[in-house]
């Protein structure tokens, strides 16, 4: 996993880096377990999921901001357009992939290293901190 994120210049740009690695992986192994076709799927349906989800949250929270402070700071507040484009770079990214047939998708790998078992497990612990719900624990566990 440090292979893949050394690579990667910033958080963005590392988590596709990720989920490319993380689905290259789960083609690879069809053969063995054809569960894993479904578990592709699965992921690349949740990330658009997630993407959309944290898309109308930074909007409605930009607008709560905006409606009770009145005036803000630009360097600070991202606008509705750069989290529009922010998001549409993920869903075009996502969509890349639906488009490409799990055999093809093999071609498309960014490193020539492929990942292992224990690499996957590590990808995917890390890709799951991200979501919100593991990043709330503590406060889910403290109530």
């Amino acid at each position: 996993v440090s292979f893949y994120l050394g690579q990667v210049s910033g958080g963005e740009d590392e988590i596709q880096q990720l989920q490319k690695a993380l689905l290259d992986y789960l083609d690879e192994n069809t053969e063995t377990d054809a569960s894993l076709v479904f578990s592709r799927k699965f992921y690349i349906a949740q990330w658009f999921r997630d993407t959309t989800m944290e898309t109308e949250k930074a909007i409605k929270s930009q607008k709560d901001e905006d409606s009770s402070e009145g005036t803000h700071h630009a360097k600070d507040v991202e606008t509705t357009g750069q989290i529009m484009h922010r998001a549409e770079s993920r869903k075009k990214f996502l969509r890349s992939i639906i488009k490409t047939a799990p055999s093809q998708f093999s071609t498309l790998k960014m490193n020539s290293d492929t990942v292992d078992y224990e690499d996957a497990c590590l990808i995917v612990r890390y890709l799951a901190s991200m979501r919100p719900f593991a990043q709330s624990f503590d406060i889910y566990l403290t109530q």
